[in-house]
């Protein structure tokens, strides 16, 4: 299964433990997983990540999440 821009979640890892979001009012973006906090997103970067969700489809929020919070190349992936 490939997402945007050609990244793959072969294992399920996402379906089965997906992320999630919440907006905050000052425009910040929390990201969590499995109801924890993970990361906090705050400015420029958090609006366009915020535009972006807002056109992805399910698949495509998850990759976007795990590439915001860094857990998205774990191993031997090829670049």
């Amino acid at each position: 299964m490939s997402g945007h821009d050609g990244a793959s979640d072969e294992r399920a890892r996402l379906v089965a433990d997906p992320f999630d979001y919440r907006v905050t009012k000052q425009g910040g973006l929390i990201v969590s997983r499995g109801g924890r906090p993970v990361m906090t997103v705050g400015g420029h970067v958090a609006a366009r990540l915020v535009a972006a969700l807002q056109r992805a489809d399910d698949s495509q929020v998850q990759h976007l999440l795990a590439r915001a919070s860094g857990n998205y190349r774990r191993g031997n992936e090829r670049s």
